[in-house]
């Protein structure tokens, strides 16, 4: 008897394996250095297309600076500017003997002054002790920090141009805020726009409100007013909106623009608690967080009443440095080496600052300012009152992005700017308004000015992250300052 034949299976055919697919690149947003290259690139292209030209200046004595004087203009030898002056740029942007408003050395010194003084007093456990002292107190309460910080910043801003000086108070600020449920952004948001909303509505500011109406010929008394209501509103909006946002993130750290960032930020900002707790709030600890807080009081009335600079601001800090190191009873080489471990930590802003500062050096050795300048005149002439005054803001925002300073841009504009006023009938001191609002308004955002990305780079925000937050705040003061003047005029 025969077995049946055994069935034969045959199993299933096992598929290839599929080649793995090569992950996609996402674009990430470049780096504050790289954004200022290119910006320097891109101003020296157009030392190739635009015409040089000059009008001719007389120095004003109450100034004390050379003005240009109106219907003087006229074209000089072009000078474009080509790849050696590209790699110049940056360093002369820390030292330009030729230009007064491009030296970005002592602004460059006092970060380093600053990073040091910062990391002798944060190596005494001070800081870390105060802010958790801080949040204890405040618990439940936090959220009123923003507008009482953000209304001492809109102070110094409209009394003196604070703008600089805001550089000092990121490695303070930061942390209260991470410490409190905030982020770093909001940390930057409450310095960078308290101030900013400040000197916008300047009111007393010597160094655009005074020198502008100098330039201008009209008291700086004249359209106060009008620069109070601005002044007002702006804070209103801008307190409105950071506390919406930070209130927002608090709630769900998710909705945060810079949520990717939040535990190295944590680790950066927060790093001793995180790793040893908060240290106690000792005697000698409660003197070091007077002298740190003095220090900063003594350089806002240096600069207000006194006359201070970068120069005067860095030797206090630096004293400072040293009587902090005193009071905690560090040795030399302990203070010292802590000293220059802080300022290393602040170098890569000090690089910033003189990248930034390198787009002016290269737009005034392509003889291209006056030209732009020229170009702005002969577009409001013949407007009427309405269209003029709007008009007028519009390219004083344009050429704020070429002249970030306040004084620079008032000494450069107002001689030309603030004559055709007369033939629009309009008020001079609206003018002026008209150009501080729109130089304190792009200079939330400007990558040309120094503090702007100094500010970021210290925050460790992106700079495309800090532009996707403030848009909407920039429409809104926009259109404040806008009504404002057209209201006025």
């Amino acid at each position: 008897m025969s077995l049946p034949a055994r069935a034969i299976i045959t199993p299933p055919p096992v598929p290839a394996p599929e080649p793995e697919k090569p992950e996609a690149r996402h674009f990430k947003f470049p780096t504050a250095y790289t954004i200022l290259f290119w910006l320097i690139v891109a101003v020296a292209a157009a030392t190739w297309v635009i015409p040089a030209g000059q009008y001719n200046r007389v120095k004003n004595e109450a100034l004390g600076k050379d003005v240009p004087v109106p219907g003087t203009y006229h074209g000089v030898e072009s000078s474009p500017q080509g790849l050696r002056e590209v790699l110049l740029a940056p360093i002369a942007g820390f030292y330009d003997p030729k230009s007064e408003t491009a030296r970005a050395i002592d602004v460059a010194l006092f970060v380093l002054v600053i990073g040091g003084f910062l990391g002798v007093v944060t190596k005494t456990g001070a800081i870390d002790a105060g802010v958790g002292a801080a949040m204890r107190a405040l618990a439940g309460r936090e959220k009123w920090m923003i507008p009482i910080l953000m209304g001492l910043f809109a102070a110094g801003g409209t009394i003196y141009g604070m703008a600089e000086e805001t550089l000092a108070f990121y490695a303070l600020i930061i942390p209260i805020m991470i410490a409190a449920g905030y982020d770093a952004l909001t940390g930057v948001a409450v310095i960078m726009l308290g101030a900013g909303v400040g000197t916008l509505g300047s009111t007393i500011n010597p160094f655009a409100t005074v020198i502008a109406s100098n330039a201008a010929g009209v008291p700086f008394t004249a359209g106060m007013p009008l620069r109070f209501a601005i002044l007002g509103l702006g804070w209103l909006a801008c307190v409105t909106y950071v506390l919406r946002y930070a209130e927002r993130v608090r709630r769900d750290p998710a909705q945060s623009l810079v949520a990717d960032m939040a535990e190295s930020n944590r680790e950066r900002f927060l790093k001793p608690r995180a790793s040893s707790g908060t240290p106690p709030l000792t005697d000698m600890r409660k003197v070091v967080l007077v002298v740190f807080t003095l220090s900063f009081v003594i350089m806002v009335w240096g600069v207000a009443s006194a006359g201070w600079w970068m120069a005067q601001m860095s030797a206090m800090f630096l004293a400072s440095a040293i009587v902090v190191g005193v009071i905690a009873r560090m040795g030399e080489e302990e203070l010292t080496t802590t000293f220059v471990n802080g300022a290393r930590d602040l170098l890569g802003v000090a690089l910033v600052i003189g990248l930034a500062r390198g787009i002016v050096v290269v737009m005034d050795a392509g003889k291209i300012t006056d030209t732009i300048l020229f170009w702005s005149e002969h577009a409001v002439s013949g407007l009427s009152t309405f269209a003029f005054i709007n008009v007028m803001f519009v390219l004083e925002l344009i050429l704020s992005f070429f002249v970030p300073s306040s004084s620079g841009l008032a000494v450069l504009t107002m001689p030309i700017m603030a004559p055709l006023a007369d033939f629009a009938g309009v008020g001079r001191h609206l003018v002026v308004t008209a150009y501080q609002s729109a130089n304190g308004l792009l200079n939330l955002v400007n990558p040309t000015f120094a503090v702007v990305m100094g500010g970021l780079t210290i925050a460790r925000v992106p700079y495309n992250r800090w532009v996707q937050f403030v848009w909407p705040l920039l429409l809104i003061l926009a259109v404040i300052v806008m009504a404002a003047i057209s209201a006025a005029a």
